[in-house]
């Protein structure tokens, strides 16, 4: 009876011995760490690789070191010309330093996308509805670099922001679509007037250099003499210009005078 009761005590203690041994190995894959307790004080982070903890007396928390990428959910925002829109965008991010992860806040994710939610609010509600529109590059940067600072203390780095939609009520849609067709109408009368004075100076050019040559002057009559008789089915009267004259009686008179 007593062999039996001390073969069973000793199976027990083989059995505990290698629980406790199992418990004690720990494996940190490469981008895994392990945030270590000794007694309830924060000792040291380790990983990766091979870790040995003793049981009882410490503890491991781990934590894993990739970038993580969520949703945050449709947010409803007033912009500074109090348009009402839904927006929603992606969180890049991850922990840096592991220790500040698991002291300085709870649950690192849920802590950051509350906070990613919140300064989505904040941060778009200072612009305009063109410049949420239209900027997303320098909304995303903004968005990003008060997210992160924000974050720091967490030991998390957020890495990249992305807006990924607005959405916009129907009749927001047709005053923008509305607005965009009053711009184009209004580039369309400035390039118009644009090009009626760049004519006019140039007709005022041409007038000036005819004026200061008279040969030039019969010599674009003629030219338009001569466009308007390529039409044969037309009947063109027209007077002969005083200068014309001039010159020919001119060339003929010369000789008598001499």
């Amino acid at each position: 009876m007593m062999i039996g009761y001390t073969f069973g005590f000793s199976s027990l203690l083989i059995v505990l011995a290698v629980l406790l041994t199992a418990s004690a190995i720990k494996i940190f894959r490469e981008y895994e760490r392990g945030v270590v307790f000794m007694l309830g004080r924060f000792w040291k982070v380790k990983g990766p690789g091979l870790v040995l903890i003793i049981p009882i007396v410490q503890q491991v928390v781990r934590i894993d070191l990739r970038t993580v990428v969520f949703d945050v959910p449709p947010q409803d925002i007033i912009t500074r010309d109090n348009v009402s829109v839904k927006v929603n965008a992606v969180v890049y991010f991850r922990v840096v330093d592991p220790e500040k992860a698991v002291i300085q806040v709870a649950k690192y994710f849920e802590a950051t996308s509350q906070l990613a939610q919140t300064t989505l609010r904040s941060v778009l509600g200072k612009h305009e509805l063109d410049a949420l529109l239209a900027e997303r590059e320098q909304l995303n940067a903004g968005i990003q670099k008060t997210l992160d600072a924000q974050t720091d203390a967490w030991g998390i780095k957020v890495s990249m922001v992305e807006i990924k939609h607005v959405d916009i009520n129907e009749t927001m849609i047709r005053a923008i679509a509305r607005q965009a067709e009053a711009e184009r109408e209004r580039r369309a009368k400035v390039i118009h007037a644009e090009g009626e004075l760049q004519a006019s100076e140039k007709l005022l050019q041409a007038a000036q250099t005819l004026a200061r040559q008279p040969q030039a002057m019969q010599l674009r009559y003629l030219q338009t003499l001569t466009t308007i008789a390529a039409d044969k089915n037309s009947t063109i009267v027209f007077p002969l210009p005083v200068d014309l004259l001039t010159a020919v009686l001119d060339r003929f008179g010369a000789p008598r005078q001499s």
